[in-house]
């Protein structure tokens, strides 16, 4: 049976695991990320993929990298939040690992992984949207991932929503994810919370303080029934399900897969964002609509995805 690694790089850790044909992650390990050290962060690649292949036939790696990744899936452009800068990392690993590695955006793997063993493994059109501190995307068109003309597609983060909105970090204002990501959740209901609004009280009493309330914070009050965490949730929601009718006008999937850590929150996420996603949809009474799904494989997602790429 073919096993290959999949490596999933991001700011705060780097997870790898060895995968089998059948998406099944065999073995798993977990380090911190030296974000800010070009070289320190290929060392870890490198020793992860050492101690798996040591117990391990691995015959490829593939490398989710949370940046730009060019179209070749060689060289990171760039990457916010790691020192890496036109880097080529494709060659660079090959030359210390002695494997074939393939580099790809971590949401364009996650994307795939989910295409392949997840919510999207009965279509060939998938959109994954991943909402945690960001909002984040990938795109698997006619059973391939689109990377776009230059390698760069599917950052629907930074849709704009609302024309002169709310500065983001890309350098616009009025993105998706300054209005529908868990870093939005989290900054509105700190500020309702900070100007007295009764309604609050109960999640105030459960973080602390305003300035402690979480997004874990928000999602369990919520799933406790307090009014106040279902109504942030639901509006985090309902900003998605607009921003998801605008992309399948374009796009046109049969499945959208919902994931990130504000999809814990489940049908409290999901079923606002059903509502305004369907009542945003063009042509809604005459034409099919794309389901609307969790997306299954949580933290595997990316790599399970980059491991299947790098057999391909």
């Amino acid at each position: 049976m073919s096993l290959t690694c999949g490596i999933d790089v991001g700011g705060t850790k780097i997870a790898g695991g060895v995968v089998d044909e059948e998406g099944r992650v065999l073995e798993r390990l977990r380090v911190e990320s030296p974000a800010s050290d070009v070289a320190a962060i290929e060392d870890a690649i490198s020793d992860l993929v050492s101690q798996l292949r040591s117990r391990h036939d691995v015959e490829a790696v593939g490398v989710g990298a949370a940046g730009y990744v060019d179209r070749d899936r060689a060289k990171v452009l760039i990457a916010p939040n790691l020192a890496w800068r036109d880097v080529d990392l494709k060659g660079e690993l090959e030359d210390r690992i002695g494997l074939r590695v393939v580099v790809e955006n971590d949401a364009n793997a996650a994307a795939w992984g989910e295409f392949r063993y997840g919510a999207g493994h009965d279509v060939e059109d998938l959109l994954l949207v991943t909402v945690g501190t960001g909002v984040g995307g990938g795109l698997v068109l006619g059973g391939d991932v689109h990377r776009g003309a230059f390698g760069v597609a599917a950052e629907i983060g930074h849709l704009r929503v609302v024309p002169g909105g709310h500065p983001c970090g890309c350098g616009q204002r009025g993105c998706l994810e300054q209005y529908a990501s868990g870093s939005a959740l989290v900054r509105d209901a700190r500020r309702l919370a900070g100007m007295g609004e009764p309604a609050a009280a109960g999640l105030v009493d459960r973080a602390g303080a305003p300035g402690a309330i979480t997004g874990p914070d928000i999602t369990a009050a919520a799933q406790a029934g307090d009014p106040f965490a279902v109504e942030r949730l639901a509006e985090t929601g309902r900003w998605l399900g607009e921003g998801i009718a605008s992309l399948c006008s374009v796009l046109d999937p049969a499945v959208v897969a919902i994931g990130g850590g504000v999809s814990e929150a489940q049908e409290l996420l999901l079923e606002p964002l059903r509502v305004a996603f369907e009542a945003s949809l063009p042509g809604r009474a005459h034409r099919p609509v794309a389901a609307i799904r969790l997306a299954t494989l949580g933290n595997s997602a990316g790599l399970v995805g980059a491991a299947d790429l790098a057999r391909r």
